[in-house]
């Protein structure tokens, strides 16, 4: 195999504790340097407390500027065989200074989840009108993100249900698609063992980064829609609201009375999860894959979501708990799984079976390294059949390329 390069140009520093797309982002970079591949991660945002340091793992830590030819300089120095944009709106920025200096590096786009989907989901909400495909189709960032898409040689995408629908309703070449979800060990007999019991665990847990707008909905729907209900079966039960980047509008909903309380930033999200009966996550519209919902597996905590919570993510498995979409319901299934140590005890061996057949890191991490080496050794090949990303390519490089000149211009 061949010595290769990796430069991931990331939206945001890589924040492990504060988000999914952190802990995604830092199980690729680790998948990278088990192949002995030199790692740089490039970014543009400013560092934050929360914001992991990638040099104690060996990797390069570079600050880049946006519509600024420096980046031209630096990409044409490192000479990366290999080009990760972390989302789309990376690769818009970025894609054609790396076509024009690194034609031959191939580029790969991580999407996270589609964010055009969370988008056109959340729109109709608002609306009160039911999701549909057409909403999609006609949305001017479904246009630019599967532009995106189509512009790389190959994009990551993490949920079955989003592979279905880029293929079915975009019509994109699976040749350019490739379904790569959270990489986890499989967990272990041992681990089972040191899990809190069903009798050691106490109270309800709901974790997420609320600069996600899907979170911050959803503890709004556990507080006005849910909660009070659950607190009439189970008047001395709390429920714990855990993430970074609270928001005045959460910490507003604190209520220690009703057993309702915002406990702000965890520095372990396993702890927490960990020492919950369950987690709780209603969301009501969304993407991907949720974090905090495999993390629940992981810790040996059942789950109570909804349809689009657990959508893509356990594919021939029943849920690790329950999914619901009535509020109701939600309230009703969430008592009785918390009373119930039968059913909390069934939930969570469906998890484990879960996490070790669909996010075994030993089987899926080889097959994605060797996708990489094939697409390689036939870039050239590979890139002709994808002639509606050549021209994309085209027209994007001219079009981006000037404005971006414009602005860097405009700044000086």
């Amino acid at each position: 195999m061949q010595n290769q390069s990796v430069l991931i140009i990331g939206t945001v520093w890589v924040e492990p504790n504060s988000s999914a797309a952190g802990s995604r982002m830092l199980q690729l970079i680790q998948l990278f340097l088990k192949q002995n591949w030199e790692v740089t991660f490039a970014c543009a945002a400013q560092k934050t407390t929360n914001s992991f340091p990638l040099d104690f793992l060996e990797v390069n830590e570079v600050s880049i500027e946006l519509n600024n030819s420096s980046f031209n300089d630096f990409v044409k120095k490192l000479k990366p065989t290999i080009v990760l944009f972390d989302r789309f709106l990376t690769e818009e920025q970025f894609g054609w200074r790396v076509a024009e200096n690194c034609p031959k590096a191939l580029r790969i786009l991580d999407t996270e989840d589609l964010h055009f989907l969370r988008k056109v989901r959340h729109n109709q909400l608002k609306k009160g009108e039911k999701f549909t495909n057409d909403a999609l189709l006609n949305s001017d960032d479904t246009k630019r993100e599967i532009a995106s898409i189509l512009r790389c040689d190959l994009s990551l995408i993490i949920s079955t249900y989003e592979m279905d629908l880029l293929k079915s309703v975009f019509k994109i070449d699976s040749n350019i698609l490739y379904y790569i979800p959270f990489l986890y060990d499989n967990i272990k007999e041992h681990q089972i063992k040191n899990w809190k019991s069903f009798e050691e665990r106490e109270h309800f847990v709901f974790i997420g980064n609320f600069l996600h707008k899907p979170n911050v909905d959803a503890v709004k729907t556990l507080k006005n829609e849910i909660w009070s209900e659950i607190r009439e079966n189970l008047p001395k039960v709390e429920i714990h609201i855990y993430g970074a980047y609270i928001t005045q509008q959460i910490l507003e909903l604190d209520s220690p009375k009703q057993g309702f309380i915002i406990k702000g930033y965890a520095k372990s999200s396993k702890e927490v999860i960990g020492n919950a009966r369950i987690v709780l996550a209603p969301l009501r519209f969304g993407a991907g894959i949720k974090g905090k919902l495999t993390e629940a597996m992981l810790s040996g905590t059942p789950s109570i979501t909804s349809n689009i919570g657990a959508e893509g993510m356990c594919g021939r498995f029943p849920w690790n708990g329950f999914i619901e979409d009535n509020f109701s319901d939600f309230a009703f299934i969430a008592s009785q799984l918390y009373q119930s140590k039968s059913l909390w005890e069934n939930a969570q061996l469906t998890g484990v079976e879960i996490i070790n057949t669909i996010y075994d890191k030993e089987k899926l991490s080889p097959l994605f390294v060797n996708r990489i080496c094939e697409l390689q050794e036939n870039i050239e090949e590979h890139r002709t059949h994808n002639f509606l990303g050549s021209l994309l390519q085209h027209q994007a490089l001219q079009a981006t390329k000037y404005m971006s000149k414009w602005i860097e211009e405009k700044n000086r």
